[in-house]
């Protein structure tokens, strides 16, 4: 059985596909698979959440940007299904090295990231999220992360980052949210990525001492969740995004607390089925 702890970390043997029932992540082997997690991008982020596609992106229906060539695209894979729709979720993964040969990372464009770049280690940056409809639950999601801790740790990751979104481009509808982040989440200095001045948004919107915690953390996307529950900060200043219709915010994660989660839990289950 392979485990996060045992081949999946294998770094002679690459990165290795986890398995969960009919569901399985690995990275994408060619061009087709490829070609199948832009297709499932274009679906989820255009057709469902209301993305502004370009002349292209539309007459393609996929999304694609200069980015996708230099990156790797870990994919949730359904062995019922059959074709490209077998392809239910995906994460693309762009380290420091890829990034170089693009010209620079995707969050760049949205935010500062020279504290990033001028860090010694190894970044991650993670992106373009989306899991098909019916596959939007915790099995899914979970085999992502799984795949993104078996990935930082074959290649040394030091710090993963990202853009993450919120729904729509209003950010007075956000206040009470961004507000929450801002004031319970933000990286300490050493890590904290700043808006680009001509696109920050301020994140302090309402009176901190008058939100409420369960409320905010509802407004929350799953996936910012996601990251907040490994101990994730946000970066300093909000982000609109309008083809995207989101509002933006920056996400950091130190690699160790999301691989030490997922040591601890898969080792605790190898030792459950042996004993």
């Amino acid at each position: 059985m392979e485990t996060l702890a045992t081949l999946s970390l294998n770094r002679e043997g690459g990165f290795q596909e986890l398995r969960g029932g009919s569901l399985g992540v690995r990275l994408a082997l060619n061009e087709e698979e490829r070609d199948a997690a832009q297709a499932l991008r274009y679906k989820v982020f255009f057709e469902e959440m209301g993305a502004h596609p370009t002349a292209l992106a539309k007459r393609t229906r996929r999304d694609v940007d200069a980015y996708d060539t230099f990156a790797d695209h870990l994919l949730v894979i359904d062995y019922d299904r059959q074709g490209p729709e077998r392809v239910v979720g995906t994460y693309r993964l762009l380290r420091s090295e890829a990034a170089q040969r693009a010209g620079g990372f995707y969050s760049a464009a949205e935010y500062d990231i020279s504290c990033l770049t001028d860090f010694p280690g190894h970044l991650l940056e993670v992106g373009r999220s989306c899991v098909a409809l019916p596959y939007r639950g915790r099995t899914a999601m979970q085999l992502l992360w799984r795949g993104i801790a078996s990935y930082i740790f074959l290649h040394r990751i030091d710090v993963l980052f990202g853009c993450a979104s919120l729904p729509g481009t209003n950010p007075d509808a956000l206040n009470d949210e961004l507000t929450w982040l801002y004031h319970n989440h933000l990286a300490p200095p050493a890590l904290r990525v700043r808006a680009q001045p001509d696109r920050y948004v301020s994140m302090q919107r309402s009176n901190p001492a008058q939100l409420d915690r369960r409320r905010c953390l509802a407004g929350l996307p799953p996936l910012i969740k996601g990251y907040l529950r490994l101990g994730g900060y946000i970066g300093d200043g909000a982000v609109v995004d309008e083809q995207f219709n989101t509002t933006d915010v920056a996400v950091l994660v130190k690699s160790e607390l999301l691989a030490d989660k997922y040591y601890r839990h898969y080792e605790r289950r190898l030792r459950d089925a042996l004993d």
